[in-house]
């Protein structure tokens, strides 16, 4: 089983490796463009598309889950694992459009939200309407690295994204260094990685019956072959549990994502509301969280794509070793992250900003940081076991019930401590009962 696990979980978080890799490399280049505007319009324009694309991460679940699940069952098709990727890749498709033909609204509401100077929101308009086009591309990606994740498979979305984040990187570093481009250079390189990265999934080669219900052996050929092949002919029919459930699934899926917007963006909100000391304070600390969310997420992963599998195959032993094994990392995982924090903290801050009154600040509040794997390991792990069996409700009923904490905790405890305390409080116990409610709810993962 653990040997199961890591082949999963050790490419999922090589892959989730390179995401800030990307960022500095954005924020490096930004930085050098000739002044500080043009560091606020990319990293506004990258907020917006986070944002965006953050609520479309339904896509990547539900495929994950509904794929993981077929090839649990030992009846399966590999016709019925086309159905599910087509599916996702239309839906998919379909708010690539409309994320296209609205880009005028969605701008206007997007930027007003973000509050920056006209000549920072003009920039990142200009960032914004080039890498609009890349939408079709990067839900695309979503859809595909869900189905390959579903397919036991973490090494080709791991290398997807390495490739294309090096692309990323070297367009962008060609563009705005050799073409003399300023924002447009950074959007360019950025695009153009984002459809080479599509290419690169349907490229992929990958062993199917080239029909449903073929008795001939599986023929290894690039993936696009598949899907066109599927495409033509409509698809086979998706299994009963396909078509009943994947839209109330994705639904759930979506609404969980949205609670978990408002809570990120309201934290976000009450630490600027304390000043840019705070603000800058609490974003420093959340690295440390997106630093533990980084490892645990290959544990999600590992948990969606085994526990879907288990589940579909009504292997009810597997699935309780895997959750059992699975626990055994976080701890493992937990107390090695909390010890660092607790012992390193500060010196970690320093790395992060070299102003020494930030740092002096954020040390005030280590404390809090040290105690955000112990609240969030159990909701990271769970996630992914309910990904796997595509029980997006409980996922909603946790963030729900987690948000609802988080909203009572800042306005409690802001009667009895400093404002940011109460809002790191908030945060804590948002993490806490999202894994306390799916821990009660267990049961009802099991096959």
């Amino acid at each position: 089983m653990n040997r199961n696990i890591l082949r999963i979980a050790l490419p999922s978080i090589a892959q989730n490796v390179t995401i800030p890799l990307l960022g500095l490399a954005d924020a490096a280049i930004s930085g050098h463009l000739g002044g500080a505007a043009y560091i606020g319009a990319v990293a506004v324009g990258a907020m917006v598309f986070n944002m965006l694309y953050w609520l479309c991460g339904f896509l990547r679940m539900s495929t994950g889950g509904l794929t993981a699940q077929a090839c649990g069952r030992t009846s399966a098709e590999d016709a019925s694992l086309l159905t599910v990727l087509l599916r996702a890749m239309r839906i998919g498709g379909l708010i690539a459009l409309l994320f296209v033909v609205l880009q005028g609204p969605l701008g206007y509401v997007a930027f007003r939200l973000m509050d920056a100077t006209p000549e920072v929101e003009a920039l990142a308009r200009t960032y914004f309407k080039i890498l609009i086009w890349g939408a079709p591309a990067v839900l695309g990606g979503y859809a595909l690295s869900g189905w390959f994740l579903g397919r036991q498979d973490a090494r080709t979305p791991m290398r997807v994204a390495i490739v294309q984040n090096v692309l990323n990187i070297a367009l962008s570093l060609f563009f705005v260094v050799n073409l003399g481009w300023k924002v447009e250079g950074v959007a360019a390189g950025t695009l153009i990685a984002q459809w080479a990265g599509l290419a690169m999934f349907l490229l992929t080669r990958v062993s199917l019956s080239s029909s449903a219900g073929a008795q001939e052996s599986s023929m290894r050929k690039p993936l696009m072959c598949f899907v066109w092949q599927a495409w033509r002919g409509r698809g086979a029919q998706a299994t009963q549990r396909i078509q009943t459930n994947s839209w109330s699934v994705e639904l759930a899926f979506f609404l969980r994502t949205l609670c978990m917007v408002i809570v990120q963006v309201w934290f976000t909100r009450s630490g600027a509301a304390q000043g840019d000391t705070m603000l800058a304070v609490n974003a420093l600390l959340m690295q440390f969280y997106m630093l533990f969310s980084y490892v645990m997420d290959g544990f999600a992963y590992a948990g969606e794509a085994l526990g879907g599998k288990f589940y579909g195959a009504a292997d009810r032993p597997s699935f309780l070793s895997l959750t059992r094994w699975l626990h055994v990392w976080g701890a493992g995982l937990t107390l090695v992250f909390t010890l660092v924090y607790y012992f390193f903290g500060t010196f970690l801050l320093s790395l992060l900003t070299d102003d020494l009154s930030v740092v002096a600040a954020a040390a005030a509040y280590l404390p809090y940081a040290c105690l955000l794997p112990a609240c969030g390991m159990a909701a990271f792990l769970f996630d992914g076991l309910c990904i796997g069996t595509t029980s997006s409700r409980l996922m909603l009923l946790s963030v729900g019930a987690g948000a609802l904490a988080f909203f009572l905790m800042q306005w409690g405890a802001g009667q009895h401590c400093a404002a940011n305390d109460a809002l790191w409080v908030a945060m804590l116990s948002f993490l806490a009962v999202r894994g306390l409610v799916l821990a009660a709810c267990y049961r009802h993962l099991l096959p």
